[in-house]
């Protein structure tokens, strides 16, 4: 059985012009594409197989991430159904000359896992053995309730 943090993923974008919208910000639509990378790759690592996303939550942009910052971005599973798995994912502004880093987007997934026939398949039971996961799995669990 994975836990927890067996399927803890960051992943960081430059952000360059190409992903700037008129306001020299990131497109909120390149932070979701990348929110959802991260999400389908969490969901797969705790799977063991590919996943497709079913749903996406309330999304909260609560900051801009300039042109020359990165975007950070961390995800992890902290529930799971018969075929259904629910990840959180958080993208962060962060300079890349301090590493200071401001919570800028978050929201809940839910991807299936499928089979070769791309019908949905049985996942493992998610456990949590240590603090720090089920600190994790308590703050995303409050935080999905929160925007239900």
């Amino acid at each position: 059985m994975p836990d927890l943090m067996d399927t803890y993923i960051e992943n960081r974008e430059m952000i360059q012009p190409n992903h700037a919208n008129s306001l020299n910000t990131t497109h909120g639509g390149n932070v979701l594409k990348w929110m959802d990378e991260v999400g389908g790759m969490v969901a797969m690592r705790f799977a063991g197989r590919n996943c497709v996303t079913a749903r996406m939550e309330q999304v909260n942009f609560r900051r801009p991430i300039e042109v020359g910052d990165n975007a950070l971005l961390k995800g992890y599973v902290y529930d799971a159904g018969e075929t259904s798995i629910r990840v959180r994912v958080r993208a962060f502004g962060e300079d890349p000359r301090t590493t200071e880093t401001e919570l800028t987007t978050e929201s809940h997934f839910v991807y299936v896992a499928i089979d070769d026939d791309f019908d949905p398949a049985a996942v493992p039971e998610l456990t949590t053995d240590s603090e720090r996961g089920e600190e994790l799995q308590a703050a995303a669990r409050s935080s999905s309730e929160e925007s239900a």
